[in-house]
């Protein structure tokens, strides 16, 4: 690769997260020559566990010999929080695949088939039994129960699960809708509409009504209730013309300020967590009524939500972008890793990379993910760590007559100093899981470890899978047949000048946030596009075949790549696509 790589750049991007992925597309979309480049670490010293009581779901190093017969959490030296996490993890089939499910370079070892004193045993790491290394042997006097999903079938199906290191949903009027509507890469990917947003309240997950229709059509509000809740999110469409409505609240909470609306406490609850999806501590009036108007304008664009997720995860998004970047004639090189970076000692610019094979490439601008740069150049910069939590259950946490429901649920903060808990539960037909399974992601703004955040949720929401041998007993809960909890670095909303010595043409891309949705990734890569591309079209659509002009018998980049894209394709995301061509393309 590196004898056949060119020498010299306009703009070289390092890390393939989002915000690089469009920066990229938009840069290669103008003209600019582009090297977009990725090591793609594998992480090998990563140990971490997270794992409930009875159904320990650990993660190890492939090389690890210590015991691990109790789950235990990783320093912070060793936790996740120094990955570049916004790329769609590979499945890829473990040597043994009845031992080992691989995410990301991590081996994890979830729930077994083996029966003790019927609890479900962790592996032994004696040195015996980590030469063999395989499982202990079931139980064959205690006969599986009918359809019941077992761990070694999720292992033996694994291809069929696609896990987002990053757990967000899209606004069907967000600004990354928007840009993929706008530069047609829309057309690189499919999405499902979210079917319904719930609710968890005196220990039980409930559907919120959504559209007006749902208002008027749901059981759990009383007459009087629809009545105060429409009145009320009529006026939050509007609210900018009606200032003395909230005038003198400016100060308060928007919890606080609900309770001056004459919401029964049922409503104040479903608009704060389920609709505002705001913080009740953190969030202005001001705020709460941007994200109600947001939500309210989201709906009914392409379906009963105001959310869209992408077929086979948010790790298609970045893959889109790239495909765009490399049909405009942009270079990709993935697990190619960069040494250093060369800077003139007198303009104190960056002038060009040191690859791994000792290739010096020669470029004007540079683009590099938070994570990629050394520890000395971010000793000043203050991180904040998003918790994670990735399960695969056997059943939704509200049954419905369909076993296709995409939910958003949020689980509001006990105690002082702690987050609300959101909850994505994804189906098979979003191709994240193999048929009968559900993967749920559960994401929070840290104030411990991952585990110590997430744990007190899941068990509100899921049971361990030995509970389930209970006879006799009615668990109306799912049961969690994998595990695994992280921590990741947050390094969005940081100043540029807490780098130290950053070379004025090296810019920065930030990791994921903890926000629902993608504008803070739009709004950056924008921001950086202008200050390479001054005054150029952000991510403009390529043309239309027919209006290329031919240069003797061979054809533009752009020409040969959109004639190659059926016509029913480019029309994926228009507005006058309605939800059910969409779910219908999807199938």
């Amino acid at each position: 690769m590196a004898d056949t790589l060119p020498s010299e750049f306009d703009v070289i991007v390092i890390g393939t997260g989002l915000p690089e992925s469009i920066i990229a597309a938009a840069c290669s979309r103008s003209g600019r020559r582009v090297l977009h480049v990725d090591s793609q670490d594998l992480h090998e010293d990563v140990e971490e566990a997270g794992a409930l009581q009875k159904n320990h779901a650990l993660v190890t190093s492939a090389n690890s010999t210590e015991a691990a017969d109790s789950a235990f959490l990783p320093t912070e030296d060793e936790s996740l929080s120094t990955m570049s996490c916004e790329m769609l993890t590979e499945q890829t089939p473990s040597s043994d695949p009845e031992n080992a499910l691989e995410v990301n370079g991590a081996e994890v070892t979830g729930e077994k088939e083996n029966h003790c004193d019927d609890k479900t045993c962790v592996p032994s790491t004696s040195a015996e039994d980590m030469s063999e290394n395989v499982p202990i042997a079931e139980d064959t006097t205690e006969q599986p129960k009918k359809n019941r999903i077992t761990y070694s079938q999720i292992i033996k199906e694994g291809r069929r699960f696609n896990i987002d290191l990053v757990s967000k949903l899209l606004y069907s009027r967000g600004l990354l809708i928007d840009l993929l509507i706008k530069s047609n890469v829309s057309r690189y990917a499919e999405f499902k509409n979210i079917t319904r947003i719930l609710a968890f309240r005196e220990g039980r997950v409930e559907q919120v009504p959504c559209s007006r229709a749902d208002v008027f059509n749901s059981k759990q509000l009383t007459m009087v209730e629809k009545r105060m809740l429409m009145k009320f999110l009529t006026f939050c469409m509007e609210y900018e013309k009606y200032p003395d409505e909230y005038k003198g609240y400016e100060e308060i909470t928007f919890y606080e300020y609900l309770k001056t609306q004459k919401l029964t406490p049922n409503l104040q609850y479903i608009v704060m967590h389920s609709i505002a999806m705001t913080s009740e501590t953190a969030s202005s009036t001001i705020d709460g009524l941007k994200a109600t108007k947001n939500f309210l304008h989201c709906l009914g664009r392409y379906g009963n939500t105001p959310f869209l997720f992408p077929l086979y995860g948010q790790g298609e998004l970045p893959q889109c972008f790239c495909r765009m970047c490399a049909v405009f004639g942009g270079i990709y090189c993935l697990r190619h890793s960069v040494q250093c970076l060369v800077v003139d000692k007198e303009s104190r610019k960056c002038k060009a990379i040191i690859d791994q094979f000792g290739q010096r490439i020669i470029s004007e601008h540079f683009l590099v993910e938070d994570s990629y740069f050394p520890e000395n150049m971010c000793s000043r910069v203050q991180y904040r760590q998003i918790s994670r939590a990735v399960l695969i259950t056997d059943r939704s946490v509200l049954k419905t007559d369909s076993d296709q429901q995409i939910s958003i649920l949020t689980v509001p903060a006990e105690e002082p100093g702690t987050f609300a808990v959101r909850v994505i539960e994804l189906c098979s037909s979003t191709m994240t899981c193999m048929k009968g399974t559900y993967l749920v992601h559960l994401t929070c703004t840290s104030s411990k470890t991952a585990r110590e955040d997430l744990e007190s949720v899941v068990q509100k929401l899921f049971v361990p899978y030995t509970e389930m041998e209970i006879e006799n007993e009615q668990v109306e809960k799912p049961r969690i047949l994998w595990a695994l909890y992280f921590n990741m670095r947050d390094s969005s909303d940081i100043s540029r000048s807490c780098y130290n010595d950053l070379p004025s043409n090296v810019y920065v891309c930030s990791g994921p946030d903890c926000g629902l949705g993608n504008d803070n990734a739009v709004k950056q890569a924008e921001t950086l596009f202008q200050e390479i591309c001054p005054n150029e079209d952000f991510c403009p659509p390529p043309p239309n075949p027919e209006d290329i002009i031919l240069d003797g018998d061979s054809l533009q980049p752009e020409a040969s790549e959109s004639s190659a894209i059926p016509e029913a394709n480019s029309e994926t995301f228009k507005e006058s696509t309605n939800l059910g061509n969409l779910e219908e393309s999807s199938e």
